[in-house]
């Protein structure tokens, strides 16, 4: 029993003595919108910031578990009937915000660049919407789900051994909202900068 917990004690010292982590930060601008079964499908520019890291198994593989503050939600045009048969349309705003940790593994093609995939997981902090002209945006995070899970797929460029550039797409694969009729589920293309340490 004794050789076992040193033999398991020296493979941990060895893994972590070849890998290399690191931490940082990063900043990105985001093109939100939700996506389904008869959904309006507008884009809505919104923001992310957080916390990353990255455990650097080999030369070649990576995984990356990140905290991140994401706006997301979407945008459509409602058409309402005016009295003399003229549609007027009004911007209807969904903001719908998440902290996400999404754990990605990533793939070194090259010393400078790798190929990201992995799962995420997003709590839902607060969601409003609010309707163009409308004084106060109406609070529907009763209505909103708590968890929301999706896929990640993009690529991380690092301009330096600190400072790197970052493209993703993330699908959401479960319903925003509650109930029967509610087909949204979250799209987000994301473009950030970040720095590691």
């Amino acid at each position: 029993m004794k050789k076992m917990f040193a033999l398991i004690a020296a493979a941990i010292v060895c893994v972590s003595a070849s890998a290399q982590v690191q931490f940082g930060a990063k900043v990105g601008f985001d093109m939100t919108n939700f996506w389904g079964k008869n959904v309006e499908h507008g884009m809505k520019p919104s923001y992310q910031a957080g916390l990353v890291m990255e455990y650097k198994f080999n030369p070649n593989f990576a995984i990356a578990p990140e905290v991140v503050f994401a706006s997301q939600g979407g945008k459509f045009k409602a058409v309402e009937l005016s009295l003399f048969d003229l549609d007027i349309s009004k911007t209807v705003t969904y903001n719908t915000n998440y902290i996400n940790v999404p754990v990605m593994l990533k793939y070194y093609v090259s010393p400078a660049f790798s190929i990201d995939f992995g799962p995420q997981v997003g709590f839902n902090v607060y969601s409003k919407v609010s309707i163009k002209g409308e004084d106060k945006p109406l609070d529907i995070k009763d209505g909103t789900n708590t968890v929301d899970f999706g896929l990640g797929l993009g690529g991380t460029y690092n301009l330096t051994e600190n400072a790197f550039v970052q493209a993703r797409y993330t699908m959401g694969m479960t319903k925003v909202f509650e109930g029967d009729y509610s087909k949204e589920k979250n799209g987000n293309i994301q473009v950030a900068f970040g720095m590691k340490f």
